[in-house]
């Protein structure tokens, strides 16, 4: 198959009073027979970042390599249907005239495959997603998980070495969506292709990804594994994207070897493991998961609090803990776990699942 290099990569595009930097300085290693994630808010550049592989946009600075062959630079672009790759589009673009045949067939008609070649590939094609049976349909008669599949199947049929899937399930309701990511990973798994997906969905990008690269502002904040950029982000914007986070601010109290300890409200500290860049005195950010916290009955050793609200989402619970000082805390645990409102209660915060950021700019100094 095929794995991908972007080095340096940079587009912007002229607004009316300026130029505005789409993609900067992107440098991602995509391997062979992987699956990547570009996962960011709105504007980020993920789906420029896509286009660009594709080979739909020319890049101002930088290259994209695919097996050390050069498919992208500011002078030269190889067109989008002599790059080997498969594209899967948000809205599908299936035709709606054409039956799940025609439109999947369609791409091996402009390669002059011979029909019965063609309707063997398409066939396997089918069987690959799950339509076998199903080739006289038209999209009207099909559902959404369904109309995503016949998508995936005229890519597949063409036997791409590169899968390019630019939000595909943003249209599909939150059950079929999540169908569907597990028949997506299996897919990957089973084929060999290496998938660059574009998603806005944190839980997709988990689900799905070896890699995940965070994109903000143009640029890649952060690539590595899902549990990686989840557990040990590597600035306050990825913390704060990456799930449900307490962003808390801090002070250090006093400097243990490599380690010390970090004051977050008079009665709330927490031991790290590693402080090296940082003082006593120093102004810190710590970011903290929901599940990282252990909520318990009132006890002497550990740090009080009250809870102030509870919000009972089905396989977990989350309490908002607040503690004698004013600082709320926000807590997931096991639904059986039960307190009521008012009721008092300690918190117990896990610090080897911290992340440190120095106060103001947002940058990991710690973990």
């Amino acid at each position: 198959m095929a794995g991908i290099t972007l080095r340096g990569l940079s587009k912007s595009f002229s607004s009316r009073d300026s130029d505005v930097a789409a993609v900067a300085d992107v440098d991602i290693e995509i391997k062979d027979n992987s699956f990547v994630t570009l996962l960011g808010p709105s504007g980020c550049g993920k789906t420029t970042t896509l286009r660009l592989i594709a080979g739909y946009i020319t890049p101002d600075r930088g290259t994209i390599e695919v097996d050390g062959r050069l498919l992208s630079s500011p002078g030269s672009v190889v067109s989008p249907e002599s790059r080997g790759m498969g594209m899967v589009f948000q809205n599908y673009a299936i035709w709606p005239h054409k039956n799940v045949f025609e439109n999947v067939v369609f791409g091996l008609k402009i390669r002059k495959v011979p029909s019965a070649k063609a309707r063997r590939k398409v066939e396997e094609a089918l069987a690959l997603v799950n339509l076998s049976g199903l080739e006289t349909r038209y999209p009207g008669e099909l559902s959404g998980g369904q109309q995503q599949r016949v998508a995936l199947a005229r890519s597949l049929v063409v036997e791409p070495d590169i899968l390019l899937l630019d939000e595909p399930l943003s249209n599909l309701d939150a059950k079929l969506r999540e169908r569907m990511r597990s028949e997506l990973k299996e897919l990957q798994r089973r084929t060999g292709i290496t998938f660059v997906y574009v998603t806005h969905d944190q839980a997709e990008a988990l689900a799905l990804s070896d890699q995940i690269a965070v994109m903000n502002l143009g640029r890649v904040q952060q690539y590595g594994t899902p549990f990686e950029v989840y557990a040990r982000p590597a600035n306050r914007m990825v913390a704060d994207f990456m799930g449900l986070v307490n962003l808390l601010p801090g002070k250090v109290r006093d400097r243990s070897g490599a380690g010390g300890t970090i004051e977050i409200a008079p009665e709330l500290a927490v031991k790290v493991d590693q402080l090296d860049a940082f003082s006593p005195g120093d102004a810190v950010e710590v970011a903290i998961r929901p599940e990282s916290i252990r909520l318990a009955g009132p006890a002497a050793s550990v740090t009080p609090a009250r809870i102030s609200n509870h919000v009972f989402l089905g396989n977990i619970s989350e309490y908002y803990a607040t503690l004698p000082s004013g600082l709320t805390l926000r807590v997931q645990t096991h639904p059986t776990q039960h307190f009521k409102v008012g009721d008092a209660c300690s918190v117990d915060v896990d610090a080897t699942l911290c992340t440190v950021f120095r106060a103001g700019t947002g940058e990991v100094k710690a973990a």
